[in-house]
C-alpha cells in the first residue's frame, strides 16, 4: 500500500471552485446535461483548444465513437492508426463494423509512422486516426498531404494534447474531427469526461444529434423547432452538468496546471540529459516546430531488461513509474477485429523499454528531486537496439 511518503505516478489535480460549483448544479435542480457549466465549460474549452466547435462527452472514447458515426463507417471499411495507443481508438473502429489497420510508430516520437500508414492504405482505407502521444504532434505535414492526396479524412485523438500546438495551429483542430479527453489522470479531468472538437462545418448539426441519443434535441433547446423527435442513430454521450460542473473549474485554472507541469517537465528535462547521454537511454523529445502539453515525460532506456530494471529500481525509492501500452497489433482484440500489413516492430521495441516518469500538477520541488535522485541512482547494463 501506498504511503503519504510514496510517489504516485498521477494525481487528480483540485480546484478551488470544484465543490462550490457542485453545490450550485444541485441546488439549481438541473442536474443533467446542457445545463450553464456544460455551456461555461465548453466556452472555456473553445478558448483554449481553439476550436470552431465542442461537444462535451462521456469520455473520449465516445468522443472517438461519435466520430465513427460522424464519418459513416461501416464493415468493409478500413482506418489506418498506430498500432502504440490505447485501446478506445481501435474499438470505436470495430464497433462500426469497421476494421482498424495497425501500422508502425516513428521511435523518435511514438506517433504514427506516415511511410508505414501510406503504405497499408487500399481502396477501403476511409480514415486516418492520429494520436498525438504525449502531447507531442504527430508529423502533420506528411499526414494532411497523404490526407489530400487519398481525400481520407483525420480523426485526431487529442487525449494527451489539450493545449499543445504543431507550427502554430492547436491540436485537436487540423483534422476533420478532434477528441479530447478528461479522465482523472488528464492534465485537465472531471473524473471521467471528454469532448468531441467538430472541424468539418457540414458534420456539426448530425454531431449534436448522435450526442443526443439521435435526436434533435439541441435544436429544440435553442428554439429552432417546437418539439423534438429521433431523427438519427446515436447513443447517449452527454455530460452530465454535475461533471460539466468540476470540468468548468478545472478549465479555468488551466494556464495555472500547465505551468506547474511544465516546471515538473523541464526539471526532469535538465537534471536526467548526461546520465541518459551515459547510459544509452533517450529523453522524450520535442521538435522546435511543436508545443507540448507536459503530459508525460518518459524516458525510452536502452534494453528491456533496463525498462524493468529502472521501475524495480525507482520502486525501492517509493516511485511509481510505469511503462505504456502494448501494442494493438499483438492484443487479443487486434488480433481478433484488425488487421496488421506488416510487422509493428518499432512499437514493440518502444513499448519494452518506455518508461514514464512522475508528472502532476501538485509535485512538490522535493518529491521531483527525489524521482531525479532515484533515476540517476540507476546504471544501465544494456545498449540500445537499433530499428529498422
Amino acid at each position: 500500500m501506498l504511503t503519504a511518503e510514496n510517489i504516485v505516478f498521477s494525481r487528480p489535480y483540485r480546484t478551488e471552485k470544484e465543490l462550490s460549483n457542485i453545490e450550485a448544479v444541485l441546488e439549481s435542480g438541473h442536474v443533467h446535461g446542457d445545463g450553464p457549466f456544460t455551456a461555461a465549460a465548453t466556452q472555456k474549452l473553445k478558448q483554449i483548444s481553439g476550436a470552431q466547435n465542442a461537444l462535451l462527452t462521456t469520455s473520449c472514447t465516445h468522443a472517438l465513437e461519435m466520430s465513427s458515426l460522424l464519418l459513416g463507417l461501416a464493415p468493409g471499411d478500413e482506418v489506418i492508426m498506430p498500432s502504440f495507443t490505447f485501446p478506445s481508438a481501435a474499438t470505436a473502429i470495430a464497433l462500426s463494423g469497421a476494421t482498424p489497420v495497425f501500422v508502425d510508430i516513428d521511435m523518435t516520437s511514438g506517433n504514427i509512422d506516415v511511410a508505414s500508414a501510406e503504405q497499408a492504405i487500399t481502396p477501403r482505407t476511409k480514415a486516418l486516426s492520429v494520436v498525438h502521444y504525449a502531447g507531442v504532434a504527430a508529423d502533420m505535414t506528411s499526414l494532411l498531404a497523404l490526407s489530400s492526396e487519398y481525400g481520407l479524412p483525420i480523426i485526431e485523438d487529442n487525449a494527451h494534447g489539450l493545449g499543445g500546438q504543431w507550427q502554430g495551429r492547436s491540436l485537436g483542430t487540423i483534422g476533420s474531427v478532434g477528441t479530447q479527453s478528461f479522465h482523472d489522470t488528464k492534465n485537465i479531468h472531471c473524473g471521467e469526461g471528454g469532448a468531441l472538437l467538430v472541424n468539418d462545418q457540414s458534420l456539426m448539426e448530425r454531431a449534436e444529434m448522435i450526442r443526443e441519443k439521435g435526436t434533435d434535441r439541441s435544436r429544440f433547446l435553442r428554439g429552432q423547432v417546437d418539439k423534438y423527435t429521433w431523427t438519427d442513430i446515436g447513443s447517449s454521450y452527454l455530460l452530465s452538468e454535475l461533471n460539466a460542473a468540476v470540468l468548468d473549474s478545472q478549465l479555468a485554472e488551466f494556464d495555472s496546471v500547465q505551468a506547474k507541469r511544465h516546471a515538473v517537465w523541464d526539471a526532469y528535462a535538465e537534471n536526467l540529459a548526461d546520465w541518459a547521454d551515459d547510459n544509452g537511454a533517450t529523453l522524450m523529445h520535442v521538435p522546435d516546430d511543436r508545443q507540448h502539453t507536459a503530459h508525460m515525460f518518459y524516458i525510452l532506456m536502452p534494453t528491456h531488461q533496463d525498462q524493468m530494471g529502472l521501475i524495480a529500481h525507482l520502486r525501492t525509492y517509493g516511485i511509481s513509474a510505469p511503462f505504456h501500452y502494448i501494442p494493438l497489433d499483438s492484443s487479443p482484440g487486434g488480433l481478433r477485429y484488425g488487421r496488421t500489413p506488416d510487422a509493428c516492430v518499432a512499437s514493440a521495441e518502444f513499448s519494452s523499454r518506455l518508461v514514464r516518469l512522475p508528472l502532476w500538477a501538485g509535485l512538490s520541488t522535493a518529491q521531483v528531486d527525489r524521482v531525479i535522485d532515484g533515476v540517476l541512482g540507476y546504471a544501465a547494463v544494456g545498449r540500445a537496439t537499433m530499428v529498422a
